[in-house]
């Protein structure tokens, strides 16, 4: 705590000026703070009595809490080493240094990486350590396992771990005095290859002009450290050892940077890459927003990593209840704010971060801790389709918005269909006790920092925008249809509050179906040869082809005909389940999931039309209408209890009619 502490501390002097990565700065260390302390606490106050934890058993009638199993459960190491990695590196990739210095600068705070390297292994030798205590005291039949030291069996982790993370920490904190020390002993090591190196006498490169001798006072070894770059104490600041003066000199100190001022009109990468602002996304033409979309269609397949045991109702309304909070409370804000890109970015760090909670719900074997893991991914997941939808819908030609989504979508539903497979016959497939469960962390600790480093690769990639003003000059293109009016209210919020509705009625009776499918064919077809499970893939199988069908569809049928048939035939299908039996009836139920496909994607596209200025409050509201997911899945439960196994596509016929109001209108 003390050592992360101080390096967040000089990051602060680092974020001068910046002013989101200085507040993020104050979070980690807050929460570095926070965390050290309770379990400093927890550490001294394990036992009670307090004297009960310096004895080498257990006093009896003392209790004490299992400290190795809090430590397992506890990742809070891991989000503090990768904050306090990943801070700095967009202010020092953004720093005017010559390009080896700055490769040099960035890799040394890249070192951060090895001390999560050490939690990850000094976190399995505890596993190791916890588990080998548990079979001793099995094999030689003691009841209380406390006998047994710990410290014998977590020796070779304490040996193995703790220098390389302390010394990582140590080279992190000297970075702001080796560069003196560098450029004293070994000058050329920081002199680029390219860079020239011109004297006094030097002539000018051809098509340069010439330029004028400096000063004598200019000249002397001591530039960099000269008074001009002291504070008003004398003392020499630390970020002037790091950075470099912001106007072109020429000196041969290495210690020095010469470098021209960038054009205002780039972005240079690790001066490697100079990017040029992205154009506006309203103005792509379909050649132009191919690759944005697919970059962002990326993150559709994210939930690839959906492991959630479907079979239980808390875990799938957490997860959709993360879609009423995440898109609302902070996606709108971030979009409206910062963009965007910025959303993306917030979206995966919080998706990271349910992804790591799930660490402790394994180790604990909590419920409780896997059902917020659950809140917290379908929260980060609704932050990034409140941005990914209508990035889609905006970036290129508006007339083929509801096409673009479509195929976007499609993606995702591939992942629904790899998802529960690779759950089902990889993930989870030998869960059956604690300790398998356990092993189960390791996939989502892969997830989480995948998440991350999208979300610094998102941070690097030019992504179009669209400022309010554009949205509300495209919207202008149709003002006098959108202040028409329909019963004294104007047509485009009219629109709007019908196509939210629409979303949250058709999202309730899909997932109120995905959940009951596997009872359903379980009691009409108890005989198949195939599995519930089977069906309910080959299920989501159709549903990915569907949308691709409807993309196709929409180059010939406007996009509010095709929704119309999609709930059409949402309906005729979900009578024709309840009305018959064996195979007919699994085989009507698979038709739900060929007309549902394409329906979220048409209502998203079409509701945001003529917003406006307001289109990412819209896109909020329609992605916070996924949370109808939430609620209806219960009724069908209790409505399938109560009446049997085709009694609940009464209620999927309710859902899908009222949906159907928005085409209709």
């Amino acid at each position: 705590m003390a050592v992360k502490t101080s390096i967040l501390v000089f990051y602060l002097i680092l974020t001068q000026g910046e002013k989101v990565f200085r507040w993020a700065n104050y979070a980690t260390l807050l929460v570095t703070n926070l965390a050290g302390l309770a379990l400093t606490l927890v550490y001294i106050f394990q036992c009670n009595p307090v004297g009960a934890g310096f004895p080498s058993t257990i006093p009896p009638g003392a209790e004490c809490i299992d400290i190795v199993t809090l430590y397992l459960s506890s990742p809070v190491n891991i989000i503090t080493d990768l904050a306090i990695l990943f801070l700095p590196m967009p202010i020092l990739t953004k720093m005017r240094l010559p390009r080896r210095q700055k490769t040099i600068l960035v890799i040394t705070f890249g070192f951060g990486f090895f001390t999560i390297v050490a939690d990850v292994v000094r976190i399995a030798f505890l596993q190791q350590a916890a588990t080998s205590r548990r079979l001793g005291a099995d094999a030689v039949h003691i009841s209380d396992n406390s006998s047994l030291g710990f410290s014998w069996y977590a020796m070779r982790r304490c040996l193995s771990c703790g220098p390389p993370s302390k010394s990582t920490y140590d080279n992190l904190c000297c970075v702001p005095t080796i560069k003196p020390l560098v450029a004293r002993l070994l000058p050329k090591l920081l002199r680029d290859i390219d860079e020239a190196s011109i004297g006094r006498n030097s002539l000018p490169r051809p098509g340069e002009s010439p330029v004028a001798e400096r000063p004598p006072s200019a000249n002397r070894r001591s530039t960099s450290f000269s008074s001009r770059r002291r504070g008003s104490t004398g003392f020499i600041r630390i970020l002037d050892v790091v950075a470099c003066p912001s106007t072109r000199t020429i000196d041969t100190d290495p210690n020095t940077a010469h470098i021209d001022p960038p054009n205002p009109r780039e972005r240079t990468f690790f001066d490697f890459v100079n990017m040029r602002s992205p154009d506006k996304m309203l103005k792509l033409t379909n050649k132009e927003s191919i690759t944005p979309n697919a970059l962002i269609t990326l993150l559709f397949f994210l939930c690839i990593v959906q492991l959630n045991a479907w079979q239980s109702m808390g875990l799938h309304g957490a997860y959709f209840g993360g879609y009423a909070v995440g898109p609302l409370i902070i996606g709108w804000a971030v979009l409206t704010r910062w963009g965007f890109k910025s959303t993306f970015i917030v979206g995966l760090c919080i998706y990271g971060l349910g992804a790591l909670i799930f660490w402790p719900s394994a180790v604990l074997t909590s419920f409780v801790a896997f059902t917020i893991s659950n809140f917290i991914v379908g929260c980060g997941l609704g932050v990034l389709e409140t941005a990914a939808n209508p990035f889609i819908s905006l970036c290129g030609p508006s007339e083929y918005a509801e096409i673009r989504l479509n195929v976007s979508q499609g993606v995702q539903a591939i992942a629904s269909v790899v998802s529960p497979l690779l759950a089902q016959k990889v993930l989870f497939k030998d869960v059956r006790d604690v300790p398998s469960l356990v092993n189960v962390q390791w996939t989502y600790l892969g997830i989480a920092l995948f998440d991350v480093l999208l979300a610094v690769a998102f941070y690097y990639v030019p992504v179009p925008e669209a400022s309010d003003e554009d949205l509300q000059e495209l919207a202008d293109q149709r003002q006098e249809a959108n202040m028409t009016k329909v019963t004294g209210i104007p047509i485009v919020w009219l629109t709007l509050a019908l196509g939210v509705s629409s979303q949250f009625f058709y999202v309730a009776g899909q997932e109120a179906l995905s959940t009951s499918l596997e009872s359903f064919v379980s009691a009409t077809r108890p005989r198949s040869w195939l599995t519930p499970f089977d069906f309910l893939t080959v299920g989501h199988t159709v549903f990915a082809v569907g949308r691709f069908l409807t993309a196709f569809a929409q180059l010939f049928l406007k996009p509010r005909w095709t929704l119309l048939i999609s709930y059409i035939g949402m309906i005729v299908f979900s009578v024709l389940s309840m009305r018959t039996t064996g195979s007919a009836a699994v085989a009507m139920s698979m038709m739900i999931y060929l007309f549902e496909s394409g329906a979220f994607s048409t209502i998203f596209a079409l509701s945001l039309r003529g917003t406006g200025r307001h289109t990412k409050l819209a896109a909020s509201l329609l992605a916070s209408a996924i949370s109808g997911g939430v609620y209806f899945p219960f009724a069908q439960q209790a409505a399938r209890l109560a009446h049997g196994e085709s009694f609940p596509f009464v209620i999927f016929v309710a859902l899908f009619s009222a949906g159907a109001i928005f085409p209709l209108y």
